[in-house]
């Protein structure tokens, strides 16, 4: 526990800004300019409160390139007014209850035989592999998205950016 104190003052640069560990996921994620599309979607699914709360969360942010990789229009309708229980369940999809940093999904994985299965808060499962050195997460429909940046450490968890939107079933 003598290492906490060091690694709560480490702050890492996410979408050209730094993600202080003293703020939460969401005083955090609307200054990356990676991260828009992610913020005006947990605003519309009225997620911003959850995710400002004691916490602690682990959430998968996918940047603005994450969500554009889908069809087009995807998005657009995803934002719509009455998809909000579309969109909440994909963006839940994305967070998993407790903070668990890479060394520890790397440690689950390892006794999992090579894959570790993560609950999401959305409740379907996410399964988490290594392919070399990247932590790659397995969707339900069978997707794959790479964590680019992890281990940003927040006041209520910690955030690992991926390159891709994970979509349940």
């Amino acid at each position: 526990m003598a290492a906490a104190p060091a690694m709560a003052g480490k702050s890492v640069m996410v979408g050209g800004a730094a993600m202080l560990p003293t703020r939460d996921i969401i005083d955090n994620a609307v200054n990356s300019k990676d991260h828009t599309t992610l913020v005006a979607a947990v605003k519309a699914a009225g997620l911003v409160d959850t995710l400002k709360g004691a916490g602690p969360f682990t959430v998968f942010a996918p940047t603005n390139a994450a969500f554009a990789k889908l069809p087009a229009g995807t998005v657009d309708t995803l934002l719509q007014p009455a998809n909000k229980a579309t969109l909440t369940a994909v963006l839940t999809y994305h967070v998993v209850a407790g903070k668990m940093n890479a060394k520890d999904i790397a440690a689950a994985i390892k006794s999992g035989g090579g894959k570790a299965t993560l609950t999401t808060v959305q409740g379907a499962p996410l399964t988490a592999s290594m392919m070399g050195k990247t932590l790659v997460l397995t969707d339900a429909k069978g997707g794959t998205s790479r964590v680019t940046i992890g281990d940003v450490n927040q006041s209520n968890g910690v955030i690992h950016v991926v390159d891709t939107v994970l979509l349940p079933q």
